[in-house]
């Protein structure tokens, strides 16, 4: 039994999650150090007598979390595949703990698609944190609208930052006006569905608005990106889940999307959310929902307290090219979120222009 000293968590995250423990080896460990920020289950369980467990339960007092301890014989891998496919469980949070290394299993986790695994020794206070915004994030995601109101960080914007957002934004609207029409007939023309593509992106203090682009992929694509893991550019750099998704030669897009991506045309749609004001002409790029999922650590949630913007000093540094780690582009994030300010965007949209005209083939 590994047994470690308590870390004083004691600040109170008005989270009011049960969690059900599943194993032996970490079960004392992870008690003392979550039985202050959650409800703790205090059944004796193993793999087992787990999938007993959670048929006697109804759908009021199933666990919000459940951790599964990593057994010597794998058979916590069969067990979580089960659970995926009883949909009356899909709104569980699954995370595997470890009491020794093995790199092909926590590959095995994330293609399973579990929240989160982590190999002992870990800080607690990691474990804990991922949990917390996972309950937040996760289980009042149909809640987005609702969710998207709720800003615990606020930026404001500088006032002259904010002019210049509108002025620029407004009068390239109108001079780009007959060409946006052209762009959008050559869409339509190649495949059907809207010409506009909207999703739900993470900015400023983690609200969450709608993202618009020019279409650039045939229609449901987003419903293939489970099946191209394998080409994220970022997912080498570890055998974990990567928190930046970038595919290399994407076989969802169309021909005139690579043209329209490759000048980065289909970026110019993002001016409606600039003159909006849901994010600047300069600043961090807003992150899709699974993407801001994994970036919830004191190190990189620095990126969230500054303006999100159309371009910004990813872009301008190594836009498209295959050396650009995710430790590198979240340095980037972290640096503008810092330091940013007039001078410095007019820095970068002077660089800006250049690096458009970069070919990317990721």
């Amino acid at each position: 039994m590994i047994l470690a000293p308590n870390i004083n968590l004691s600040h109170r995250t008005g989270v009011n999650a049960k969690v059900v423990y599943a194993g032996t080896e970490l079960r004392d460990f992870v008690f003392s150090q979550l039985a202050d920020q959650f409800e703790m289950d205090p059944f004796e369980l193993d793999i087992q007598s787990i999938e007993q467990y959670l048929n006697e339960q109804s759908l009021l007092t199933l666990p919000d979390i459940l951790l599964i301890e990593a057994d010597n014989n794998g058979l916590w891998i069969e067990f979580v595949r089960k659970i995926k496919a009883n949909h009356l469980l899909h709104g569980m949070i699954i995370v595997v703990l470890s009491a020794f290394t093995n790199k092909t299993w926590k590959a095995e986790a994330m293609t399973l698609k579990v929240h989160d695994f982590y190999t002992y020794p870990f800080p607690a206070e990691d474990l804990c944190e991922r949990l917390i915004f996972l309950v937040k994030f996760k289980l009042i995601r149909p809640r987005l609208t609702e969710l998207s109101k709720q800003v615990d960080v606020v930026y404001n914007i500088p006032p002259t930052k904010r002019i210049f957002d509108i002025l620029v934004s407004g009068i390239s609207l109108l001079i780009l006006a007959p060409f946006f029409l052209i762009i959008a007939i050559l869409i339509r023309l190649e495949s059907k569905g809207p010409v506009i593509y909207k999703s739900k992106r993470v900015g400023t203090g983690y609200r969450i608005f709608d993202f618009y682009k020019f279409r650039s992929m045939r229609s449901g694509a987003d419903k293939e990106i489970n099946n191209l893991s394998n080409l994220n550019q970022y997912a080498a750099e570890e055998s974990g889940k990567a928190a930046f998704v970038k595919i290399k030669d994407d076989p969802r897009i169309t021909k005139i999307g690579k043209f329209i991506r490759n000048t980065s045309i289909d970026e110019l749609p993002q001016l409606f959310n600039v003159l909006k004001g849901d994010m600047s002409m300069v600043g961090n790029r807003p992150l899709p929902l699974y993407e801001a999922e994994m970036l919830t650590s004191n190190e990189w949630t620095t990126r969230f307290l500054g303006p999100a913007g159309l371009t910004g000093l990813w872009q301008i540094s190594k836009r498209g090219k295959m050396d650009m780690s995710e430790r590198e582009r979240k340095k980037l994030d972290n640096f503008y979120a810092s330091n940013h300010s007039f001078w410095l965007d007019m820095k970068i949209i002077l660089k800006t222009f250049p690096a458009l005209l970069q070919k990317e083939e990721v």
